[in-house]
């Protein structure tokens, strides 16, 4: 499933830690180990498009995985 969505950049310390996308309404998403390394960044405010992986599996269980295609960083 494709989408679109708004957040924030969080490193989440679980296990040996993992990255993911809180969106402005709250929802969590784990982002994929295959996204943009540039945008892995602690608090970035971003605007996401990606796919939402269904046949992928992790031990962090935060939300759901989301691949990410492109990002742009966005001003506050």
């Amino acid at each position: 499933m494709s989408i679109t969505v708004k957040g924030v950049i969080e490193r989440k310390p679980i296990g040996t830690g993992t990255w993911a996308l809180v969106t402005d309404n709250g929802e969590t998403y784990e982002i994929y180990q295959a996204s943009p390394k540039e945008m892995l960044k602690n608090g970035l405010k971003v605007e996401v498009k990606g796919e939402v992986r269904e046949d992928v599996m992790s031990i962090a269980m935060i939300g759901p995985i989301l691949e990410v295609k492109s990002f742009q960083a966005i001003d506050s």
